[in-house]
């Protein structure tokens, strides 16, 4: 794939979930690593305490040493205080690893979703996009998380496996040969799981994007009378998630249900055996408790060792998700080597449609189809390749940055976050009071600041949702105004509002962009009227230009378009 998102450094190209699981846990190497010795120590030191206890009875109870017995006590005691703070602090490593491997991984996703920009949405369903952030990154920080405990349990199965053989071979055995198999036998079970997961992940992630798109055209739904087949569309699909979901947790109730079922097996036939040798004298009482004791504990690091298995996997799924969306390349990248844009006002030509906005002045589009408008505004934007020129310089020629800075499109796909007003109106900081109230006072905005208990320190719900249409895009052109671009597009900026709104705006628009280019797309007469200059589009080709008064009059194309916009 192309390389992972700028901003770090050490990000390689990464061809596979299991190369960004490791580059994950390289970022984190020293508190990762530091994390598996503790939980090393923090299980050898439980594996460790039978021995303790079996020394305890042999030497100091059946021997009836009480210094045997104090000393063996204390050795236990050592054991669990060692086990306590190892076990803490690898507590605090496995939440710090789990913490970075989730976060850095939102970072590489809002990086991956900036560099792409609106290359996104055509590439990605929102519902993808939404399951990374709240699902993959859990299992993602999980599986970093786990390392620890597993590589623990690891190292603790072996050390009991040593000492059984070299206390009594055929306990050793036993356990060198009944590990393998309870492994393997939960091995069969994590293939399929991990196959109805990743089908599962699918069908979620295309039911969110479906809930999104729902939520959206609710009112055109409830308009057009089509709520009820959508509710019925989505209760289907709900049910066929639901319907995976329990496949996917049938097999995940049957591998807990193996965890503790086979380990109870074992621990019963390696006590069975013990007291059997202990009854022919093979193996002393103490031998017999802490062969005990060990059977007992490898119920711990076998579930353990399983848990790491599942939520390896599980972080494998979640890993391909982000990896997916990483590989997404954007379809504009800047030039190899950017040309120097002259300073200044420049004319912004598109020759696709013949369009020419001239510097410093207040162009309309009318355009017969609206999506001919939409069109020639992604390429003056540079939203796709394009011939469009500025001061002469190929668009294509630019730095995107440049363009981005230089030319700004506002449209109704626009979004209002959540957080303060004023941020959301001036995302940069660089307006002081005065400036914001100019762009609300010229967007015809200043009564909903009004309306609001904190005024501009008011929070914003998430879309702006406490807002009307209408409301939603005089704020949304007030953050265009307030940001102040050398060229403004935009986009049928007034198209839910009412008559009187409207026309207070078209007043006040030339004035709040004196001296800079600005091009609005419309067909509402209000506008075009206070226009400097008119510009016809039909099939995507320039027909007819000049004030909307002229154009009304001996064009009757145009005169029909915008009559049907009065309407």
């Amino acid at each position: 794939m192309r390389s992972l998102p700028a901003g770090d450094p050490g990000i390689p190209d990464s061809r596979s979930a299991v190369r960004f699981l490791v580059w994950l846990a390289n970022r984190s190497r020293p508190t990762l690593v530091t994390g598996v010795l503790l939980g090393v120590v923090w299980m050898v030191a439980q594996a460790l305490a039978p021995a303790a206890i079996g020394k305890a009875i042999d030497t100091g109870l059946t021997a009836r040493d009480p210094r045997a017995l104090v000393t063996w006590g204390s050795v236990l005691l050592g054991l669990g205080v060692v086990q306590a703070v190892a076990g803490v602090l690898r507590h605090r490593c496995a939440v710090y690893n789990w913490l970075a491997a989730a976060y850095r991984t939102v970072q590489l996703t809002v990086g991956a979703a900036n560099r792409l920009g609106a290359t996104l949405p055509r590439r990605v369903a929102a519902g993808e996009v939404v399951s990374i952030g709240t699902s993959d990154i859990g299992q993602i920080g999980s599986a970093m998380e786990i390392l620890a405990r597993g590589s623990g349990a690891v190292v603790a199965l072996v050390t009991i496996t040593v000492i059984l053989l070299t206390a009594s071979l055929p306990l050793g055995l036993v356990v060198v040969l009944g590990v393998p198999v309870l492994m393997a036998t939960v091995g069969l079970l994590i293939r399929p799981l991990h196959r109805r997961q990743r089908a599962y992940r699918d069908q979620e992630s295309r039911l969110t994007t479906r809930v999104g798109d729902i939520v959206r055209g609710l009112r055109v739904l409830r308009g057009v009378g089509g709520e009820q087949m959508l509710a019925a569309g989505y209760r289907t699909e709900s049910q066929a998630l639901r319907a995976e979901g329990v496949r996917v947790a049938r097999v995940d109730s049957l591998l807990a249900a193996v965890q503790i079922l086979l380990p109870g097996l074992f621990l019963a036939l390696v006590t069975w055996l013990g007291a059997r040798f202990a009854l022919r004298g093979e193996i002393s009482a103490g031998q017999l408790v802490a062969f005990y004791g060990y059977t007992a504990f490898l119920v711990t690091p076998l579930r353990t060792i399983t848990e790491t298995i599942d939520q390896l996997t599980r972080g494998h799924v979640a890993a391909r998700r982000v990896v997916d969306l990483l590989r997404q390349a954007p379809e504009l990248t800047d030039p190899a080597h950017p040309v120097p844009l002259p300073a200044g006002p420049g004319e912004l030509v598109d020759p696709a449609s013949g369009l020419v906005v001239r510097p410093g002045r207040v162009t309309a589009l009318v355009a017969a189809e609206p999506a001919d408008a939409v069109a020639i505004t992604d390429r003056l934007g540079r939203y796709v390749d394009s011939d469009v020129t500025l001061h002469g310089v190929p668009l294509r020629d630019l730095a995107l940055a440049t363009v981005r800075e230089r030319i700004l499109v506002a449209d109704n796909d626009a979004h209002l976050f959540t957080g303060v007003l004023r941020a959301e109106l001036d995302p940069h900081d660089a307006a002081d009071d005065a400036a914001i109230t100019a762009a609300l006072t010229a967007a015809s905005a200043t009564d909903i600041v009004a309306a609001l208990p904190d005024g501009l320190d008011s929070l914003v719900a998430e879309r702006g949702r406490e807002f009307s249409g209408g409301q939603q895009q005089r704020l949304r052109l007030a953050r265009a105004l307030v940001a102040d671009p050398e060229i403004l597009l935009l986009v049928e900026p007034t198209s839910a509002v009412d008559a009187h709104t409207e026309a207070r705006i078209a007043a006040r628009l030339g004035a709040a962009r004196s001296g800079r280019t600005t091009l609005v797309c419309t067909s509402s007469p209000l506008v075009l009227g206070r226009a400097d200059h008119v510009v016809f589009v039909e099939d995507g080709k320039v027909v007819a230009e000049g004030r909307h008064e002229e154009l009304s009059s001996t064009e009757p194309r145009y005169a029909a378009t915008v009559s049907r916009g009065e309407s």
